[in-house]
């Protein structure tokens, strides 16, 4: 009935999050991966239900509409930050992410492209993130880090503080301390880890500035998303408090939490470009040379250019001596 890639939701926990299959046991076991939520589970075939081209559960749905809402509203600050001042240049902070799931990283990468964010992304097992980091790090000398895929607690845990008692735990904490080696200062690299449920503390105390997850609760696919967006738009002389930086994210305190950091946003000058430079020094001049009105817009480039070809002043010599002498007395000693 149930095959590998089928979508399924759990009985037992009332349809709350779409699944897909990626493996079943021989004693009828599935192993699920969360489609929306970074979470990997275990389920008996029998509390499993196909979900018959479901896309996402009621209750996900609701949270797709959430993030969009989300992305359209950072989407209108930025528009309305930018009314009635002139273009300035920026670079906003890049990121590197490094993620232990393919299709959560694409997903990531398509979020960080619609908000503009520079983000390169490398998929990476999470057992293997500490053995790499160091050398990615080097390569793309990213001002946000962020290291992420799978995790879980011990559904029968003993010690929340035991990072043995976690799926994935160990990876990022040394992930992360290896990251930290390489760039000790938060002023050069922030550094967001971990995913559903991780091991908060023990990833906060390895040197992250943002970790999931307080509450030992599932993590959006995009929390780190609108996390690392914050950092990333938030100027370099600003602080970015922790509020604000978990102010778009789906799990809140629940679900991440961190430090307040030092954004990485920094502008520049004003955008010049050169056609509207050169009819902007044509309208100066004019203003003086000619009193005739000209459709600066319309012009053409070869009419542009004969036009500032032109002598700004048309007086002789003498003419010149003249007005200057009527204007200021005869007191210019001319030779």
């Amino acid at each position: 009935m149930f095959s590998i890639g089928d979508y399924v939701v759990r009985l037992s926990y009332g349809k709350d999050i779409l699944f897909r299959i990626t493996y079943i046991s021989p004693h009828q076991v599935a192993r699920l991966k969360g489609i929306s939520y970074r979470v990997i589970a275990d389920a008996p075939i029998k509390d499993l239900e196909l979900a018959d081209g479901m896309r996402f559960t009621n209750q996900e749905t609701n949270i797709m509409n959430t993030i969009q809402q989300n992305v359209e509203k950072i989407i209108r600050q930025r528009e309305e930050n930018k009314k009635g001042k002139l273009p300035r240049f920026q670079k906003t902070g890049t990121v590197l992410h490094i993620d232990g799931d393919a299709f959560y990283l694409n997903l990531c990468l398509k979020y960080y492209k619609t908000l503009e964010i520079p983000a390169i992304g490398e998929h990476v097992m999470e057992s293997e993130q500490p053995k790499k980091v160091r050398y990615l790090l080097e390569k793309y000398s990213p001002d946000i880090l962020v290291l992420t895929g799978h995790d879980s607690l011990n559904k029968h845990y003993r010690d929340l503080y035991d990072v043995n008692e976690y799926r994935n735990s160990m990876y990022f904490i040394e992930s992360v301390k290896r990251a930290r080696a390489l760039k000790p200062s938060t002023d050069d690299l922030v550094i967001f880890a971990g995913a559903c449920q991780s091991y908060f503390e023990g990833i906060l105390a390895s040197g992250a500035d943002y970790a999931a997850s307080p509450g030992r609760v599932l993590i959006h696919a995009l929390d780190p998303v609108f996390i690392v967006e914050r950092v990333a738009q938030c100027p370099f002389h600003q602080v970015l408090y922790i509020e604000q930086a978990l102010e778009n994210t789906i799990t809140k305190f629940n679900g991440l939490g961190g430090y307040e950091i030092i954004g990485k946003c920094r502008r520049g000058g004003p955008v010049v470009e050169e056609s509207k430079g050169i009819k902007k020094q044509i309208k100066q001049t004019s203003a003086v040379q000619y009193a005739s009105n000209f459709d600066y817009d319309n012009l053409s480039e070869d009419e542009i250019r004969r036009e500032l070809e032109k002598p700004l002043f048309t007086d002789t010599e003498e003419e010149f001596k003249e007005k200057m002498i009527n204007y200021m007395g005869n007191t210019i000693p001319f030779k």
